[in-house]
């Protein structure tokens, strides 16, 4: 049934993946656009690795890497979700798609506009629904997360991750410093507290708690401080890394549910 909507995704982390991945069950032609070297966390559920990895599946839905923007139709056709680089989005010119989702997550809307498509959905704070874009999904944890917003803005941001076991600043990393990242362990690693997890030029960064490696920015790229740079997760469970979050698969109810409300308003023609 929605086979004829194109959508327009903002972004390739875990959560713009969560959002992808439940479009594309549902029915819908997806696009992802991205930067040249993204910087997501939680790479083994990120559409975006395969800008890195040439292809990439999380839970059996395989996006691959459009080097060229010709490449964009062969892939739709193939099965998969294409993934293209595109920072400025440019390809909106020419693909013009039905439903545009900003799920960036920079906390501030970096030229998403409510014109950009006949329905436009953004994830998080920065953004006014009624004025950027025709929904905002609340991406903060809590009783409200995943709820759509037609008025108004999301929650603001809080600076601080949602708790696991009762941690939360404590099973993230943070950049000590600008410089270059260079892994020592990988996602999917058991790793006790203080021990080495990487280095951003020439500071070690060690682990604050027990737990597994559930999210480690790619090996090789730079960061600014205090830029988040990985994820310890204490439940120790390997499995968690290769699946979507809880909070990605509330946020995509979201905005399945918004596209399907705006669908049925008639802002697009079912």
């Amino acid at each position: 049934m929605f086979s004829k909507y194109i959508v327009i995704i903002k972004g390739g982390g875990d959560i713009a993946t969560a959002v992808a991945y439940k479009l594309f069950r549902a029915g819908f032609k997806v696009i992802i656009t991205e930067l040249e070297k993204p910087m997501m966390v939680r790479r083994t559920v990120s559409f975006a690795n395969c800008i890195y990895e040439k292809e990439w599946t999380v839970e059996g839905v395989t996006s691959a890497f459009a080097e060229k923007e010709k490449d964009i139709e062969r892939i739709l056709k193939s099965g998969k979700i294409p993934v293209f680089v595109d920072p400025a989005c440019k390809i909106l010119e020419k693909i013009q798609p039905t439903i545009l989702i900003d799920a960036i997550l920079a906390k501030k809307n970096c030229g998403t506009q409510i014109t950009d498509a006949p329905i436009v959905i953004a994830l998080g704070p920065g953004f006014t629904a009624g004025l950027d874009v025709d929904a905002v999904i609340e991406t903060n944890r809590g009783h409200q997360l995943g709820r759509i917003l037609f008025e108004g803005k999301a929650d603001a941001n809080t600076g601080v991750p949602g708790p696991i076991k009762g941690y939360t600043i404590e099973r993230v990393l943070r950049a000590p410093c600008m410089g270059i990242v260079k892994n020592h362990v990988e996602i999917g690693d058991f790793i006790n507290k203080g021990e080495r997890i990487c280095s951003v030029g020439d500071l070690v960064v060690n682990a604050e708690i027990d737990g597994v490696v559930r999210g480690l920015i790619k090996d090789g790229l730079f960061v600014k401080k205090n830029e988040k740079i990985g994820d310890i997760d204490p439940r120790k469970d390997k499995k968690y890394c290769s699946l979507i979050s809880d909070k990605g698969r509330n946020v995509a109810g979201g905005v399945l549910e918004a596209i399907l409300i705006l669908l049925q308003r008639g802002q697009v023609y079912l």
